[in-house]
């Protein structure tokens, strides 16, 4: 009995030790004619729902889906057709957000402008104007596990009894305008017939699930994050201007601060977290100081602090008014300070004062793309 607890005993201690790594084995997906588990979740709508939510539909067809992920992103117009072209025929289009947030890394957000938590889903919601109820399950899980989505988006399509009869992709194509859910639609059609689903069952294409073993991943992207080089340039008017023509590929952020300017070192957190997300795409950001040259090593010291690998700069005069008519004739001096310009020199977006996180990424993703 002792030897039998014991090796009960190193079991769990291993399984713990999987778990703990991320190496914790992501659940299988539900196989065809297995019921649908209940589940009982809040919506971007306020409304709390459960299987017996959608007790009068002929037909449920239950999307994991996300905000983040570029392929999820891509299937969003898709997923509102699906809902709108069925809704009259006794389908309900349920979509569920399985991702825990925080274990979201922040350079896997490169092709949104928003994470997966539940406000920012609401936010989505909302700009997008989902015609179908968007579930959250990033605290618990529990009802994404029960299911075992492979990816987002992975849809799973009960029939009247809530027995599942496909499990699988939307369609084949993920480019947008390409594809219209044929694969779902042609399973959501053969079900309102009353015949079997030609294709039960399909492989997924799209973004891993985050499930909460894996926040020790973003953790471990932080910690090298924080060791990354910080360093600070001087940088002449000439340089400057041709810096600000941006003769490269790639969308470039521009923020000028200084060490004395209180609302520059506020913001400049929200720059670093801008530029991990979009740095490993067609962008680059770049910070000028306007402190004087002699204040050089005030000014790395702030910026060790706040963690700004990126490209540096501090302007290498005491003349002021040469910096403004360098960085922007349309600048009226006042600091901080913001341009993104595209490649070739073009201002997409000025501002002076402090930004609105939200509304830069949004500029940002737009520009670079949302999708592969």
């Amino acid at each position: 009995m002792i030897r039998t607890i014991l090796q009960r005993s190193l079991l769990l201690s291993f399984l713990l030790l999987l778990a703990t790594q991320g190496f914790a084995a992501d659940p299988k997906p539900l196989e065809i004619g297995a019921p649908a588990p209940d589940f009982s979740l809040p919506g971007t709508d306020g409304k709390t729902y459960t299987l017996k939510s959608f007790a009068d539909a002929k037909v449920l067809a239950i999307i994991f889906s996300c905000n983040h992920c570029p392929t999820a992103q891509a299937y969003e117009d898709r997923m509102k057709a699906l809902a709108a072209d069925y809704k009259n025929k006794g389908v309900a289009v349920v979509v569920v957000s399985p991702n825990d947030p925080e274990a979201v890394s922040l350079d896997e957000l490169g092709y949104s402008d928003m994470g997966d938590t539940f406000e920012e889903m609401k936010t989505r919601a909302k700009e997008k104007n989902y015609n179908f109820p968007y579930l959250y399950d990033g605290d618990t899980q529990e009802m994404s596990m029960a299911y075992g989505p492979a990816a987002t988006p992975h849809v799973f399509i009960f029939d009247k009894q809530r027995k599942l009869q496909y499990n699988g992709r939307l369609d084949a194509s993920e480019k947008p305008g390409s594809a219209n859910a044929e694969d779902a639609r042609n399973a959501i059609d053969a079900l309102l017939a009353g015949k079997p689903v030609p294709v039960a069952k399909t492989k997924t294409f799209g973004c891993s699930i985050k499930w909460a073993d894996k926040k020790e991943m973003a953790e471990r992207a932080r910690a090298q994050w924080a060791k990354e080089e910080v360093s600070l340039s001087l940088i002449d008017e000439p340089a400057l201007r041709a810096l600000l023509k941006n003769d490269t590929d790639k969308v470039r952020l521009v923020n000028v601060w200084a060490t004395w300017c209180g609302p520059c070192v506020q913001e400049l957190p929200d720059f670093v977290d801008i530029n991990r997300m979009y740095r490993n795409r067609d962008f680059e950001f770049i910070t000028i100081s306007a402190d004087k040259p002699d204040k050089k090593d005030k000014a790395l010291a702030v910026l060790k602090k706040l963690e700004a690998s990126n490209t540096n700069y501090l302007f290498n005069s005491e003349d002021k008014y040469a910096l403004i008519e360098a960085i922007d004739p349309e600048w009226q001096g006042a600091l901080p300070y913001t341009l993104l310009i595209e490649p070739g020199g073009k201002v997409l977006y000025r501002k002076q004062g402090t930004i609105v996180p939200a509304e830069m990424k949004k500029t940002i993703v737009e520009k670079v793309g949302r999708y592969y």
